[in-house]
């Protein structure tokens, strides 16, 4: 288990591939942890450097109490980077990790030389629905919103011929802790990069899904308008998490924007 103090809290992480590759970093979704990146990584080509963690309040990392904001998720991963000697990256973030890339691609653009925003947007829903989201956890628990999580999470395909795996991806979102849980959802219902995102002066690439409940393509379409020279993919029914359910597509996406970047699998 590798686990370092970065920006006051205790964050897990791995750290795999080749250590002198070019780095690809991972910032997965609300609710889940590092393990998403699993079945992508085993895909890959393996002659990078990946580097995954569990944010703040997810997986194995410590959970300070709320709210909590993407400028310290952002601050999170970058104090955790600065530790692992990491200058410059590939950055692959879904969801409220997309908008800790793009937090992070604002804030200090020589350390992303790329951004993968993935089933994201430059803003996400709007404060009614976060906070009708924490006051729900609260008072309840993760299990009670978690058929309704999935069928946003997931495709319909994907629940129905894969029934076994989804009480894994079940256990893994109703063990986050409500205060991680809610704490994340504050970040994302403060976010907005609408008015930010179109001074991003590096390769960015949106990849959305046909099937998506929680960021669908229309919200993923209109954050790429923002973006000068986006590259867009829609993996056709995938839902939010296409780095479970089309890891094979996902994957092609992601080499091959690598390649259009100028970032060979051999760097």
């Amino acid at each position: 288990m590798k686990v370092v103090k970065a920006n006051g809290v205790h964050l897990h992480y791995a750290d795999e591939g080749i250590r002198n590759g070019y780095p690809i970093v991972f910032s997965n979704s609300l609710g889940t942890d590092f393990r998403i990146w699993d079945r992508v990584i085993e895909l890959m080509p393996k002659t990078f450097r990946f580097i995954r963690y569990d944010k703040r309040g997810h997986g194995l990392s410590s959970c300070p109490d709320g709210p909590y904001s993407v400028s310290e998720l952002a601050a999170d991963c970058a104090a955790l980077l600065e530790q692992l000697e990491v200058d410059q990256c590939v950055f692959v973030g879904l969801s409220i990790g997309g908008l800790t890339a793009q937090e992070l691609a604002l804030r200090q653009p020589d350390l992303i030389k790329a951004a993968v925003l993935s089933n994201t947007g430059a803003r996400i829903r709007d404060a009614k629905f976060w906070q009708s989201r924490i006051d729900s956890v609260r008072s309840g628990r993760l299990s009670e919103i978690s058929d309704s999580v999935f069928e946003r999470w997931f495709s319909a395909r994907f629940r129905e011929e894969r029934p076994e795996e989804l009480e894994g991806w079940r256990a893994m979102l109703t063990r986050t802790t409500v205060e991680g849980y809610a704490g994340c959802c504050e970040a994302i219902m403060t976010a907005d990069y609408s008015g930010a995102i179109g001074t991003l002066d590096m390769p960015v690439q949106l990849i959305g899904g046909s099937e998506d409940g929680a960021t669908p393509p229309d919200l993923v379409q209109w954050t790429a308008s923002l973006v000068r020279n986006a590259e867009v993919r829609i993996i056709n029914g995938a839902g939010h998490l296409p780095c479970i359910d089309s890891a094979e597509e996902y994957v092609d996406c992601i080499t091959n924007f690598l390649k259009n970047s100028g970032i060979p699998a051999d760097a």
